[in-house]
């Protein structure tokens, strides 16, 4: 790494989080039980030996719901706990500004989710020895699960940001990643004029067609959008609570 980026706030901050998420016991307690989870659904509760299958569509398509709680509870304490014990005020006295706090976070927060999905890889592998998956869908859904992580972490980012607390933080994150997860299968109770917008904003609409290795630059889009968004919202919050 340069020496320009070694002293960029951003990435400062980022390397600051990184140590403090790797030597944290609860992240890797939530890594555990989120690998212990999917291999359950993968192995025991889907297709791989219910329908003898080897195949990871199944375990794709309940990977947003299964990141809907995992994530946030990665996320809760990275603006709550600084604001709790009052580490924040130190911090931003710093000569960093609110976007690199957040960036920082927000990167070193991706990079720990992506570090918790990366040994899922070994369900590939198990395909592979088993059977003859079909690898278009394999990498569609491995490159959704790196925009879900995007977008999940941002959300989560953001739950964190407007609390000092940080089960508070979590729920948070957790209803809007659930809501926006589980909005397309309400559509039905809902009245037609609004069901093409609120089908478009369901990240499960958007996954779905990745995981299946149909990239369209609008699904892509949506995702960048909706991280874009909440990282935004949490600077916002974080130059409100500043003044």
């Amino acid at each position: 790494m340069s020496d320009k980026k070694r002293k960029n706030p951003t990435f400062v901050i980022m390397r600051r989080e990184l140590r403090a998420y790797f030597t944290s016991p609860v992240a890797y307690i939530v890594s555990a039980l989120f690998l212990i989870v999917c291999g359950v659904w993968f192995f025991m509760l889907n297709a791989f030996y219910l329908q003898n299958r080897a195949e990871l569509r199944g375990f794709f398509g309940s990977l947003p719901l299964i990141l809907s709680f995992f994530v946030p509870a990665l996320t809760m304490r990275l603006f709550s706990e600084e604001r709790r014990v009052g580490s924040i005020e130190t911090l931003m006295t710093l000569p960093v500004t609110e976007v690199n706090v957040v960036l920082g976070k927000y990167f070193a927060s991706l990079i720990g989710t992506l570090a918790m999905i990366a040994p899922t890889v070994f369900f590939a592998v198990t395909c592979e020895i088993f059977g003859s998956p079909d690898y278009g869908p394999i990498a569609g859904g491995y490159l959704g699960a790196i925009f879900l992580a995007a977008s999940f972490t941002a959300i989560g980012l953001f739950a964190s940001s407007v609390t000092k607390n940080q089960i508070l933080a979590f729920f948070t994150g957790c209803i809007i990643c659930v809501v926006l997860t589980l909005l397309n299968s309400m559509l039905i109770f809902l009245p037609a004029a609004i069901v093409d917008l609120l089908s478009f904003l369901s990240i499960s609409q958007h996954f779905s067609l990745i995981s299946r290795g149909v990239i369209d630059t609008r699904d892509i889009l949506y995702f960048i959008s909706l991280t874009a968004l909440f990282i935004v919202f949490t600077i916002k919050v974080q130059q409100n609570s500043k003044r």
